[in-house]
């Protein structure tokens, strides 16, 4: 089968040919149909993650091993199951959830295997979607997406994910009506927008640089839209939110943007901090107790939170964010990568087989 892989740190994506997998036991090979393209697979193509004055994190320290096949927002056909499957069968359409962990630490026995230390993330630590075929080591793993448009619900696997896991933990002690604000209307911050109103959240205030992008935020929901590219993001927000903001979700997370959303919060607010764009924020110890803040990390989400977004846009109630089409192929990966670094892309990437 062919695979599109990036050989080594830095390098482009090049076709290669492996050998098919067979699976065993409760192992699924499934034909890729849809693959997205995130941000996480520039920083896989890159090595690792800026971690501003501590260096740079190297995802090789981690076990990333090149050439790695990137790709985690799959859909794909069942082909072939080991003989201890017995819930999907071949020509079965699934979502594929990718973050697999350990599977026996105390964080996978919770359900939680997004936070396993020992990850074999697909697309990341172990081979993803970027190919022609996917190997998933069981069949818990694959969502029914029955009715949705598969290509969309490719995005689901990350993208409405992570925004919809982000997008609870800034639920937690808010009320409907005050404002939550999303920094970075890319493809993932668009998804947490349409994830917010679909959640019932009436106050919604998009934060990027691009006029374009805050253009669809309104489209899918925000009620208050701020272009921070002239430096007065903090005073604009608050001004048109009436007042400081009761949770920010950060799906850009460089210094800069970070320090416009934690000057922005009111007392007992709470800042989800997703984007791995990378750098650092220097945090004001006292401002935290005296503003009795939150701040919180997320990291994607875990597989009963990618049932809950699945059951939530066959429901109708999550509205699409735009898809930008290509071809599955090396020359696509490569389009896609660079699309995102660009900041090219308003919405999401989807490649599909041709």
């Amino acid at each position: 089968m062919k695979t599109f892989a990036v050989p080594a740190q830095n390098a482009s994506v090049v076709e290669r040919e492996v050998e098919s997998p067979a699976p065993e036991g409760g192992q699924v090979l499934l034909r890729v149909l849809h693959a997205g393209v995130c941000h996480t697979d520039t920083h896989v193509q890159e090595g690792g993650y800026d971690l501003g004055g501590r260096g740079f994190l190297e995802m090789t320290t981690r076990g990333l091993e090149y050439p790695a096949v990137m790709g985690h927002e799959t859909v794909g056909e069942v082909i072939a199951v080991g003989d201890q499957v017995t819930g999907v069968a071949p020509g079965d359409v699934r979502l594929i959830y990718p973050w697999i962990g350990c599977g026996e630490c105390v964080r996978c026995q919770q359900g939680e295997e997004n936070y396993c230390a020992a990850s074999r993330a697909l697309g990341i630590f172990t081979p993803g979607g970027f190919a022609e075929e996917i190997l998933v080591p069981h069949e818990r793993y694959l969502v029914d997406i029955d009715g949705l448009d598969p290509a969309w619900a490719a995005t689901l696997a990350c993208s409405g994910l992570t925004a919809y896991s982000s997008a609870r933990k800034a639920l937690a002690h808010v009320s409907a009506d005050e404002t939550v604000a999303v920094i970075g209307a890319g493809g993932v911050g668009l998804m947490a927008i349409a994830v917010l109103g679909a959640l019932g959240h009436r106050s919604i205030a998009a934060v990027d640089v691009r006029d374009e992008n805050l253009t669809v935020a309104r489209e899918l929901g925000a009620t208050i839209t701020v272009n921070s590219s002239n430096g007065n993001g903090v005073e604009a927000l608050t001004s048109a939110a009436g007042g400081p903001i009761a949770s920010v979700i950060d799906f850009v997370n460089t210094g800069a943007t970070v320090g416009l959303g934690f000057d922005a919060l009111a007392k007992g607010g709470t800042f989800v901090h997703v984007g791995l764009f990378g750098g650092e924020f220097a945090l004001p110890t006292a401002l935290m107790a005296i503003k009795a803040l939150v701040l919180q990390g997320n990291y994607v989400g875990s597989l009963q939170e990618l049932r809950e977004v699945v059951d939530i846009a066959k429901q109708g109630r999550l509205p699409k964010i735009p898809i930008l089409s290509g071809p599955l192929s090396a020359d696509g990966v490569n389009a896609g990568l660079t699309g995102l670094r660009d900041g090219t892309v308003a919405g999401r990437t989807v490649l599909s087989r041709v």
